[in-house]
């Protein structure tokens, strides 16, 4: 058992915690794999053999310290490769490790009566082709002829999928950056009928997730959109953003264009979740000159609300259209 994958029990406000959390998973093994917005996978090899103790008892000191120094509780799933562990963690919960067995019989027993696309990289596509033809468990996928696979999702899919259901795991822990995506919640008090109000929580949303990411040096190429209904219903809009850029103005922009895309009549809105993703470093980022004062101006007024904001507080200075 080397391998965990840990998911913290963060809210989207609390998703600047994660570079933290991750630094604390570092403590025990450099080769954490950050899978945002609340996750990681760790290769605890050389820890095990470090400390003299296993994947799952170490996985115990890593929640202890998670609450003592955060506050944030976790759920880990362990394993012998990345894909068992995040099988492993669906029945993770908070104070409670699941650990994939090491042994090839009872391993195949723990995968036996799971669902296919409980597989890290089994789309809703592919789970519903193989369960139309009776492959609903990775058991009956691990027991059908390869070549029958092949025939229903392609020969290099099929090959993945056979060894991954049989419990071979080929994958590893790859070390990357910290957070690729940022992610912020408006929910409403009660379910909102108003499209001025939803600019306003949208409008508030990309302010906010500007200035993390301002403080945080990165630039988003990537702003996505969640709606929650009244009917617990949700509809997820994506749009790339024409240079990446932790600008205020611009998420905000692309926020309205997302909302309006939607076409949204007398919907019943509970909550619009923002995320921005594809980070990657501000010093990397290219940014288009435009010779306009008026845009220029509105960047050195951001820095300066920015500082302001450090030093006084998120509320001390707020777009006019927020005062209501």
């Amino acid at each position: 058992m080397t391998i965990v994958c840990v998911r913290f029990q963060l809210t989207p406000a609390d998703e600047a915690a994660l570079p933290g959390l991750l630094a604390l998973l570092e403590e025990f093994t450099p080769v954490v794999e950050a899978l945002p917005p609340d996750g990681a996978l760790a290769d605890l090899r050389g820890a095990e053999r470090y400390f003299g103790r296993g994947a799952v008892e170490l996985a115990a000191v890593i929640r202890v310290r998670a609450l003592a120094l955060h506050g944030v509780d976790c759920a880990i799933g362990a394993g012998p490769g990345p894909m068992l562990a995040r099988v492993a963690l669906r029945d993770a919960r908070p104070g409670v490790t699941c650990a994939a067995p090491e042994d090839p019989g009872a391993l195949a027993e723990f995968l036996a009566d799971r669902p296919v696309a409980v597989l890290p990289g089994v789309g809703a596509a592919t789970a519903r082709t193989l369960c139309d033809y009776g492959l609903d468990t990775l058991g009956r996928v691990a027991a059908a002829p390869l070549s029958t696979l092949q025939r229903l999702i392609g020969a290099k899919a099929a090959r993945d999928l056979h060894e991954k259901a049989g419990g071979i795991d080929r994958g590893r822990v790859v070390p990357n950056a910290v957070s690729r995506s940022l992610a912020t919640e408006r929910p409403f008090t009660r379910d909102e009928l108003s499209p001025q109000r939803h600019r306003r929580a949208l409008l508030s949303a990309a302010g906010e997730l500007g200035a993390r990411l301002r403080a945080l040096e990165k630039v988003c190429g990537t702003l996505t959109l969640t709606v929650r209904y009244a009917d617990r219903t949700s509809t997820t809009r994506t749009r790339t953003l024409r240079e990446p850029t932790a600008h205020s103005a611009a998420l905000t922009r692309t926020a309205y264009a997302l909302y309006e895309a939607l076409g949204l009549q007398r919907a019943r809105v509970r909550a619009l979740v923002l995320r921005a993703e594809s980070l990657a470093p501000a010093e990397q980022a290219s940014y288009q000159l435009t010779f306009d004062p008026v845009d220029e101006k509105v960047r050195r007024v951001e820095e300066v609300t920015d500082r302001v904001r450090a030093k006084f507080g998120p509320h001390a200075v707020m777009p006019g259209a927020m005062v209501a």
